[in-house]
């Protein structure tokens, strides 16, 4: 340990001539503590979300998504779907189309996105597990067309899904020119079985039925808007995504999960940081304390600089030992601020201490500690209380090596 650091020491616990100066010692440390504790935890908490929300598109967004390059939809057959599941890392494919239509419903009526899913939807992206009211179900055993409509959509028609007898009628456009005499729109029924909660946007647009269904409404018998992938477990997924791009080539476009719903998360990310900032600028303000506190200590050891002075020490080491002084107050402050962060986080966790207000799909504010979040913090935190070493390390500079002989 280097001299300028073991006197940093000495000065941080030794007990000062004037209690005032411990006190606001005290504070500083608090402040950087309570400082770096809310900087966790705002990351926390966003990482909480960010999770939740993950989560909550992972049941409606598969792991891989293929789509057009050039307009809504496109043939499907047996040869390309053979092509798909020769690439090492698929385990199920799934055919879906979508499209805006006109939804009526004992006289309520609205516009929304039918999503037309094959059987194996379910198990691509576990869209049955956000069934909250009814059931998941495309056909009965009659074979009658069935829907699970978003808690939006489900609010909008006002839908009783125990009402086994009352139909949606769903209007979908005719895509060639008809005469005035014929029907603009074809019309078919389908009967509301259950209701799933998802994000919000799903939960206001989609209705989800049978991909037979919805190509009889669009008269489209082999089309679809986008095969939909799950990967086998353990899999690289950027291996595979470019291995399908190589198989199908220019005519797909290929997305995986993070990139189907990437303004919306990019536009999350930036929140966090910014609010990362705004916790930084708040502890930057406190660490004014610090320079408080460090400047005191400088008038206090007066005399004891102006001996090192005498004794040799040269105006670098004087400034190092307040530099290090400001980095120990920091490091202490870092580390009751962790400790703060963690307990918070159990409690919050466990307990649920700070709820969110109105129906949201959780009670409390999700939380999730991510390692990396702390070494970012840390780094932070020591870059502000250097800085905030600086005045106080340049004042002690300044201390006449001259000794007055009493």
């Amino acid at each position: 340990m280097n001299l300028s650091l073991k006197i940093a020491r000495r000065y941080l616990f030794a007990k000062k001539s004037t209690n005032a100066i411990n006190i606001i010692t005290g504070i500083s440390v608090f402040g950087i503590a309570v400082g770096t504790a809310a900087l966790v935890l705002v990351l926390s908490v966003f990482n909480g979300f960010e999770d939740l929300i993950g989560e909550m598109y992972s049941n409606f967004n598969p792991d891989v998504k293929i789509l057009p390059a050039q307009g809504k939809t496109f043939d499907v057959d047996s040869a390309l779907l053979t092509k798909i599941y020769m690439v090492e890392g698929v385990e199920l494919v799934s055919q879906t189309i979508e499209e805006t239509a006109f939804f009526e419903y004992k006289g309520s009526q609205d516009f929304g996105t039918l999503k037309g899913v094959d059987e194996s939807y379910d198990e691509v992206t576990g869209i049955d597990s956000t069934v909250r009211e009814g059931k998941y179900q495309l056909k009965d055993q009659g074979n009658v067309e069935d829907a699970v409509l978003g808690l939006g959509m489900r609010n909008k028609l006002q839908v009783n899904v125990d009402d086994l007898f009352t139909p949606i009628i769903v209007y979908m456009p005719k895509a060639r020119e008809v005469s005035v005499f014929e029907q603009q729109f074809r019309r078919l029924s389908v009967y509301p079985v259950g209701t799933f909660v998802n994000q919000q946007e799903f939960n206001n647009k989609y209705v989800i039925t049978s991909i037979d269904f919805a190509r009889q409404l669009l008269d489209a018998p082999n089309e679809v808007s986008a095969l939909e992938l799950k990967l086998k477990a353990g899999s690289n997924q950027n291996r595979v995504i470019e291995n399908i791009r190589k198989t199908l080539g220019e005519d797909y476009i290929i997305k995986n999960r993070y990139e189907q719903e990437e303004a919306f998360l990019r536009i999350m990310n930036i929140e966090k940081w910014l609010s990362f900032a705004i916790a930084g600028l708040m502890l930057f303000l406190v660490a004014f304390n610090m320079v408080g506190a460090l400047w005191m200590i400088v008038l206090e050891k007066q005399k004891d600089i102006a001996i090192l002075k005498s004794m040799g020490a040269l105006d670098k080491m004087v400034r190092n030992i307040f530099l290090n002084e400001g980095v120990l107050l920091c490091l202490l402050g870092i580390s009751i601020g962790f400790v703060l962060a963690l307990v918070t986080y159990l409690a919050q966790k466990t307990f649920g201490l700070v709820g969110i207000p109105g129906n949201f799909i959780v009670e409390a504010y999700p939380i999730s500690i991510r390692w990396i979040d702390f070494f970012v913090v840390a780094l932070t935190v020591l870059f502000i209380g250097l800085l905030a070493s600086i005045p106080p390390a340049i004042r002690a500079m300044r201390v006449s090596a001259l000794i007055r002989e009493e």
